[in-house]
């Protein structure tokens, strides 16, 4: 497997200009096995915060054996200089307590899965979600996925899904000032810290 790329490394553009520091609120997204979670741990490993280690939140739960592989390999891929808490539901609660910490969410999707699995209503948890993003210092750095780009699903379920994870990207990325796409391991810069003042977002309707 390919070692992941220091921010830096990345090639010309927005993102070789290693931010420093980083904002409050970065997002990360991309598709599958696009470099989301490395890039998003190069960020955080290149700004660490003083008094503390960084703190990696995970959502994913070891559900079956492929899961517990993938965590696994998580797992052994950022090392031993992160503490780990794992919480499939109350990440706002998780985001709150650790307010002034350098944290890596990963991931707002598997997030949502479970929220629908909990019988929970999206909408309430992500506005609860986007209310405390916007009081924290951290940098907060969170990794989502791009799902709606593909057919249509053919359950109820899969396409309330899609559509759910549509509005809650759109909810995060516009609320924070940096803003990253990841293709083939490449970042894309969509939103940048210099210029976030500037960048129109348009409100998400929920229709």
């Amino acid at each position: 497997m390919a070692t992941p790329l220091h921010p830096a490394q990345f090639g010309p553009g927005a993102d070789s200009q290693v931010l420093s520091p980083l904002p409050p609120l970065s997002l990360i997204t991309g598709g599958a096995r696009s470099g989301k979670s490395a890039y998003g741990e190069a960020l955080i490993k290149a700004h660490p915060a003083a008094g503390s280690l960084p703190l990696y939140l995970a959502t994913a739960e070891a559900m079956d054996k492929e899961m517990a592989e993938r965590i696994r390999r998580h797992r052994s891929r950022r090392g031993a200089g992160w503490e780990t808490i794992e919480e499939p539901l109350d990440i706002a609660g998780v985001l709150k307590a650790h307010a002034h910490r350098a944290i890596l969410l990963d991931c707002l999707t598997l997030w949502l899965s479970n929220l629908l699995a909990a019988g929970h209503d999206p909408a309430q948890d992500s506005d609860r979600l986007v209310e405390v993003l916007g009081a924290v210092t951290g940098p907060v750095v969170i990794i989502t996925n791009e799902v709606g780009q593909g057919i249509v699903p053919e359950n109820e379920l899969a396409r309330r899904f899609r559509d759910e994870a549509g509005l809650l990207n759109q909810s995060i990325a516009a609320i924070a000032a940096h803003v990253v796409l990841m293709a083939a391991g490449l970042p894309m810069t969509l939103k940048y810290p210099a210029a976030a003042a500037t960048v129109r977002t348009v409100g998400v309707r929920r229709a």
